[in-house]
């Protein structure tokens, strides 16, 4: 469980911590598991920068959260995306779509994908800034939770190599399972201990369980229709398309909960 740790901070966070000593399927599953856990702790960052940034316009605040985030995970998940939105907009092979990928440089459709989803990112949150730090929590953990999802048995690799290689089908059911569960309870004690606007309440137009629930599960079908696109589409997943299955989940519970809460 120390590998999975290490593999789940040191591969979706900046945190400082040692490499695992043994990467196998195993291990790679058990990180996916946890990565709700880590968007806990990605969210716990960004919400004491919120705290520190209460008396700023709700953009500009929400502008330096997603610019921390990025910060924190590296961009590797805005990268991913990017070069999804490339592979599959190419219109080539999947041969070639797959090289295009692997490429640095980024093409037309990442690019504009790129830009929109972060838009979308920055000003939904500054909506839903005034609901206070739960609906952050939230989105990130549950677009966390899609790794476990786009990485449960039955989805293959695109690649023989590869992180898409090491983590495709590596979470079983009973560890999907595991993994909403700490998602639930994650959410759960975020909910109760802040009392914000996730809960029906008496705050105007805060969302009630119903929108919850549709910002966890329309972010996750989202996600798992776009990883089933690239099976059809590429063969199977990658470290890309992993990347880009957060990002969508991330915009779309911002996206639901700032639609549902009608701010």
């Amino acid at each position: 469980m120390r590998d999975a740790w290490r593999l789940a901070l040191g591969t979706l966070s900046v945190a400082p911590v040692r490499p695992p000593t043994q990467v196998d399927r195993r291990t790679a599953g058990r990180a996916m598991v946890l990565a709700p856990v880590v968007g806990l702790l990605l969210a716990a960052v960004l919400v004491g920068l919120l705290w520190l940034c209460r008396g700023l316009p709700p953009l500009l605040a929400a502008t330096l959260a997603i610019a921390l985030l990025t910060v924190l995970t590296r961009g590797i998940h805005l990268d991913g995306l990017a070069d999804t939105a490339d592979g599959l907009g190419s219109g080539r092979s999947r041969d070639e779509a797959l090289l295009l990928m692997r490429r640095g440089d980024v093409g037309p459709f990442g690019v504009v994908t790129l830009v929109l989803v972060v838009l979308l990112q920055v000003t939904a949150l500054a909506g839903l800034l005034p609901a206070g730090p739960t609906p952050l929590v939230l989105a990130l953990v549950t677009s966390r939770l899609a790794l476990p999802l786009v990485c449960s048995s039955g989805i293959p690799a695109a690649r023989p190599q590869g992180l898409g290689s090491t983590v495709a089908g590596s979470v079983s059911r009973a560890g999907l399972l595991l993994a909403v569960l700490l998602a639930a309870a994650i959410t759960s004690v975020t909910w109760l201990t802040q009392g914000l606007a996730l809960r029906t309440g008496p705050h105007p137009g805060a969302p009630g369980g119903l929108p919850t629930v549709l910002a966890v599960a329309v972010p996750l079908l989202l996600a798992w229709l776009l990883a089933v696109r690239c099976v059809r589409r590429l063969g199977g997943v990658t470290g890309d398309v992993l990347g880009a299955c957060v990002e969508v989940a991330f915009a779309a519970s911002l996206l639901v909960l700032t639609v549902l809460s009608g701010r």
